[in-house]
């Protein structure tokens, strides 16, 4: 996993056919994301009571933030949205190693779990991104889940497992990418540090990379999974 450490860096060199390649293959149709929120402005809301039950105060004032960011922001243009989602999740929380966090060599969190120990790694940021941009009203299809391989250090490289959040104008398009690493959101044709793997959704991977996934992969998706039923029971409705 990319540590903080060692930020991939972001070039401002051409993508090549075969990495542009890489990164449209990475295409899944990701079904409706809804994030229930409190009825009206009075009614209490169930993720905020339940983050300051098992987290404390702070992470409950983060959760109505993130509320009232997702409400202030879901009129405007998707690249307001991003930028928002991206500054909101990479501004609050720390990047920290799952080891430091959960005491776990690989433990991806939700967004309450996130915003209740203030401190993650890649997949919580990607999966909170994620979650984030579709209840600010952003078509699902416009979205992937990007497992990476990051090349990391100078000189004579190596490369780290690492995820990103992807963000796509239309299908065929270059897309954007939202990363814990890298503050900015540039395109993939300037982050030739990364080298796309596979993505998902909540049914897996498309049928191509189903039928190529590795070992790995099939762990990772089943980590996801955990993840996506958490959330349920955080208030986090996936229909």
């Amino acid at each position: 996993m990319a540590t903080q450490a060692h930020r991939p860096s972001a070039r401002s060199l051409p993508c090549s056919l075969a990495l542009r390649a890489g990164w449209l293959f990475c295409f899944v149709a990701i079904s409706c994301l809804c994030v229930a929120g409190p009825a009206n402005a009075h009614t209490p809301d169930p993720m905020a009571k339940l983050a300051s039950k098992q987290y404390g105060e702070a992470a409950a004032a983060t959760v109505r933030a993130w509320r009232a960011m997702i409400e202030e922001t879901r009129a405007l243009p998707d690249h307001i949205k991003l930028r928002h989602a991206n500054d909101f999740i990479n501004g609050r929380i720390r990047f920290e190693s799952d080891l430091a966090v959960w005491r776990q060599a690989d433990y991806w969190a939700t967004p309450l779990e996130l915003f209740g120990k203030q401190a993650g790694d890649c997949e919580d940021f990607a999966i909170t991104k994620y979650v984030t941009l579709r209840a600010q009203g952003i078509p699902a299809e416009k979205l992937r889940l990007v497992y990476v391989h990051a090349r990391i250090g100078a000189g004579n490289p190596g490369q780290a497992h690492h995820m990103v959040l992807s963000y796509y104008e239309t299908p065929a398009a270059e897309p954007l990418i939202l990363d814990s690493l890298v503050g900015e959101i540039l395109p993939a044709g300037r982050r030739s540090d990364l080298f796309p793997i596979f993505s998902f959704n909540h049914e897996g991977p498309r049928a191509r990379e189903a039928a190529r996934s590795s070992a790995d992969a099939t762990a990772r998706l089943s980590r996801w999974r955990g993840v996506l039923a958490r959330m349920r029971g955080e208030g986090l409705d996936l229909s």
